[in-house]
């Protein structure tokens, strides 16, 4: 019998503060790093590829709030108030 050892990727999590009453979600993944430019942003959130606080979100102009939570790939970025 042959044992096979799979290492499962473990989500990095990241906080970005805002210093306004929200963000947008195009502008909050440009800010954490996550995409290159604007087109990226809406580009892997049209794809479905982006959710925010646990559900899929194909609004690049979702306004994010502090608690607010965004999984991308294996990230996960927190939204937090000064």
């Amino acid at each position: 019998m042959k044992v096979i050892k799979a290492k499962i990727a473990e989500k990095k999590v990241k906080q970005i503060k805002i210093n306004t009453d929200f963000i947008r979600l195009d502008s909050a993944l440009k800010l954490a790093d996550l995409v290159q430019s604007g087109g990226h942003a809406k580009a892997v959130i049209q794809d479905g590829e982006v959710k925010v606080n646990g559900e899929i979100c194909l609004a690049r102009g979702k306004k994010l709030h502090a608690g607010d939570k965004i999984e991308f790939e294996l990230n996960v970025i927190e939204v937090s108030g000064e």
